[in-house]
């Protein structure tokens, strides 16, 4: 009885020792260029200059491209502003984003809407320049504050939503008009 188990022991063994390999299939077509060098899901990234926390980002998911020298933002991102004493002024959605690690510049695209305390913002496509810490959008916009909706094309304003312009009006309503 023995002899019996350990020939079907052997047997057993000797098959699984084949020298049948598998080889993963690979991709030729493959551009290795258009791979990222780094890439995170929920990710948090703060901007800080001299110290003090201008912005933070967060992301579902990011990709690092080094040779682009961008970073491209999906699944969600939220991006909160800060004032020189620290304190979160304002914030910014969109379901996409990019940053240019050149200048910093963060990109938010779709569904984009920044609000603060007393305004909300909402359109397609908005950038955030960080040298002078100004939000802009050449797209079609609506401002949404206590007294007052505006709708139009262009708009720039302070990260803080305190002083804002928008460029070709196209409809105004104010709060103490509507009935």
């Amino acid at each position: 009885m023995k002899y019996i188990l350990f020939f079907i022991s052997f047997l057993i063994l000797f098959q699984y020792c084949s020298s049948k390999r598998v080889k993963p299939a690979i991709d030729v077509n493959l551009n290795t260029q258009e791979l990222p060098s780094q890439e995170s899901w929920n990710s948090v990234v703060t901007f800080s200059d001299s110290g003090k926390t201008k912005a933070v980002l967060w992301a579902g998911h990011l990709k690092k491209f080094d040779d682009k020298r961008e970073t491209f933002l999906d699944q969600n991102i939220k991006v909160d502003f800060f004032n020189d004493d620290e304190l979160k002024t304002s914030t910014l959605t969109s379901k996409n984003g990019r940053v240019d690690e050149t200048t910093n510049n963060l990109f938010a695209i779709d569904s984009v809407v920044v609000y603060s305390d007393s305004v909300t913002i909402r359109t397609e496509e908005m950038m955030w320049r960080n040298k002078d810490r100004k939000i802009v959008s050449d797209k079609f916009v609506t401002v949404i504050s206590p007294q007052e909706k505006i709708e139009g094309y262009g708009f720039e304003s302070d990260q803080n939503l305190k002083n804002y312009v928008i460029y070709n009006i196209t409809y105004v309503t104010r709060a103490d008009t509507v009935q």
